[in-house]
């Protein structure tokens, strides 16, 4: 006579519904935040997770937290902005996980809400650096890892700082707009060959982004500020997580180009 292991058994039917079962995922800035909230969830889903971050002890702590739930995932300090460390993030999560299928745009950096006319050099290349020229890199080493395969998912985490013109300095402002219209070419470009490209928008998430601010342009802020009477109260760094999760998995197989908003509805008014 079988005896049936209860514990087993419902151990097998978690794993069937698995969003992401069997899936390798890079998430960047994945050390706080909305990263280490999609990098606990991607991994609950049978993800694969190796979560980068410049700052290697929080990612470590992260993925031990991970590891803890008995998961998997592996952490590497990661400079996004250097084209070469992108590179050794990809060639990181194949040596451990043979493959990629998932990547997510995450790290990202606030500006010190400068308008132009105050916007220094050094603000403006830095904002750029960290939030735009990561971006393009992952996308392009991402597409050159997915298209001999005809398969993945890039999702860039943008702003509504990336959609309207008053939540953030010049430089930030630029920077997500720009990564919105890196989105929505690229899931153009190769929406028949099998890879989709999708961008959040988060409004007012809890996270420690404010801490990159640095010097606050006091005329910036005050103009930014009219419109923070409108926002809601702020979301939490696991309800990005949860969008994140459906965005890349294969509940959301016929969307790509999207940036979808996740604001409270700050952008509504």
């Amino acid at each position: 006579m079988n005896v049936i292991s209860f514990t087993n058994l419902g151990r097998k039917m978690m794993m069937d519904t698995q969003l992401l079962m069997n899936k390798v995922a890079i998430i960047t800035g994945a050390g706080s935040g909305m990263g280490a909230a999609m990098a606990k969830l991607f991994a609950k889903e049978g993800a694969k997770v190796v979560a980068a971050d410049l700052n290697i002890d929080n990612a470590n702590k992260v993925i031990k937290d991970i590891q803890a739930d008995g998961y998997e995932a592996a952490a590497i300090k990661v400079n996004v902005a250097d084209r070469q460390d992108i590179s050794s993030m990809f060639a990181f999560a194949k040596d451990h996980y043979d493959h990629v299928d998932i990547l997510v745009n995450n790290a990202g950096i606030m500006d010190n809400m400068a308008a132009i006319g105050d916007l220094e050099d050094d603000e403006w290349h830095k904002v750029m650096a960290v939030n735009t020229d990561s971006v393009m890199y992952g996308m392009r080493e991402a597409i050159r890892e997915f298209l001999p395969k005809h398969t993945g998912v890039i999702l860039n985490i943008a702003s509504i700082g990336g959609t309207n013109g008053a939540r953030a300095g010049a430089a930030y402002t630029a920077s997500k707009h720009a990564v919105v219209g890196l989105t929505k070419n690229t899931a153009y470009m190769y929406a028949n060959e099998g890879i989709r490209v999708n961008a959040i928008a988060p409004g007012g998430i809890q996270t420690n982004i404010a801490q990159t601010m640095g010097n606050i342009n006091e005329f910036g802020m005050k103009r930014q500020m009219t419109g923070m009477q409108t926002s809601p109260k702020p979301g939490s760094p696991e309800e990005i997580a949860d969008t994140a999760l459906f965005l890349v998995s294969d509940k959301a197989a016929y969307i790509t180009g999207a940036v979808l908003p996740v604001d409270g509805g700050w952008t509504a008014y």
